[in-house]
């Protein structure tokens, strides 16, 4: 089956994107021209090392690029400094140095760790990301935001780092279950809401499914790459536009952070994007209809609509979040499916809103 290219230019550095099967075994003869030195180190997680860790490191081998390798505990609760120092330590034991490089074999939270540990070893070595979950592939992967948790709120420690390429290997989401693609299918919804009003009605259609035609897979994660793609070059480092890919994040991560972090981002997502919609459409900022048709699609997907915690409790997590300004939040509005505004509120008008998209 043919790869799907996406070519990344922001200001710091353009990147590859490949999209398709079996990617993963042909690492080491794509990488090889690009990485600095034959040295290497993988990091990944306990869920996807045992399944993926071996073939990349032979696929690296072949290319004679030695990759040994760290494995930190699966979730978002190991998203923290204590993890990513141990992953420092970890790098510095394998004796890397400025012409190494990191390979995040994983989802977003390996992705996250990865690249802020490369930003910050002997102040900035080089990574590459090899996404394994569709949130990773379509989303996270891409951009060059990588952040850790703090106890304050998600994502309140981090750096921009554009990797030198992204390979997503579409054969090793066979692997994930259901609810972790649900998890991935809530960004292509927000990406279609946002700047495809074509890719929308295609998923009020057709519903995605893992075990859904691998072509057309491959095909719509490729178009939300460039999606993305449209709004890193940009503005790269989230001053202005590319604050509307926050669309659904402001209320979601708030979910997330009343969950405990046990909720998966998207599932986090696809609730915001639905609260905001409602939202939006009572105080006639977008068009009426849009939150049924966006609650119908996210459904389809296996994603929920509603928050379980109560808006009381979201505002306070809201407060904190990374985004928030001083006195208020600049906000990702859907005014209509594929078209989207940014709208500064205060924090009064905020919790207003929250109030709004939960009751």
């Amino acid at each position: 089956m043919t790869s799907h290219t996406v070519h990344v230019a922001p200001s710091s550095g353009a990147y590859d994107v490949v999209v398709g099967p079996g990617i993963l075994d042909e690492a080491g003869k794509r990488l090889a021209p690009l990485l600095p030195s034959t040295s290497a180190f993988i990091i990944s997680d306990s869920n996807v090392a045992p399944l993926y860790l071996e073939r990349l490191q032979a696929s690296l081998a072949a290319a004679g690029i030695d990759a040994p390798h760290a494995v930190f505990p699966a979730g978002e609760a190991s998203k923290n400094l204590s993890t990513l120092s141990d992953l420092l330590e970890a790098m510095a034991m394998a004796r890397l140095t400025r012409s190494s490089a990191v390979i995040a074999l994983g989802g977003g939270v390996t992705g996250d760790m990865a690249g802020l540990a490369a930003a910050l070893y002997m102040r900035g070595i080089a990574y590459v990301q090899v996404p394994t979950s569709l949130l990773a592939m379509v989303d996270s992967s891409v951009g060059g935001k990588c952040a850790v948790d703090l106890a304050a709120g998600k994502n309140l420690a981090g750096a921009f780092l554009q990797p030198l390429a992204v390979l997503a290997d579409t054969s090793t989401l066979q692997t994930l279950d259901g609810s972790v693609f649900s998890d991935g299918c809530a960004e292509i919804v927000k990406h279609a809401v946002l700047a495809d009003s074509e890719l929308f009605g295609q998923l009020e259609t057709e519903p995605l499914a893992r075990e859904g035609e691998p072509g057309l897979l491959a095909s719509v994660i490729a178009r939300n790459v460039d999606i993305k793609r449209r709004f890193v070059e940009a503005d790269e480092r989230e001053q202005g536009r590319r604050k509307l890919l926050n669309l659904g994040h402001s209320i979601g991560h708030a979910i997330e952070a009343a969950s405990g972090y046990t909720l998966g981002h998207g599932h986090a997502v696809a609730m915001g994007l639905c609260a905001i919609a409602r939202a939006s459409e009572k105080v006639g900022w977008a068009e009426q209809g849009i939150a049924d048709r966006i609650e119908a699609v996210a459904a389809a997907h296996g994603l929920p609509t509603e928050s379980p915690y109560p808006a009381d409790d979201l505002i306070s997590y809201a407060r904190l979040d990374k985004k928030s300004e001083a006195g208020g939040i600049t906000l990702a509005i859907p005014e209509r499916i594929g078209s989207a505004s940014l709208r500064f509120a205060g924090f009064d008008e905020f919790s207003e809103l929250i109030r709004l998209g939960v009751a």
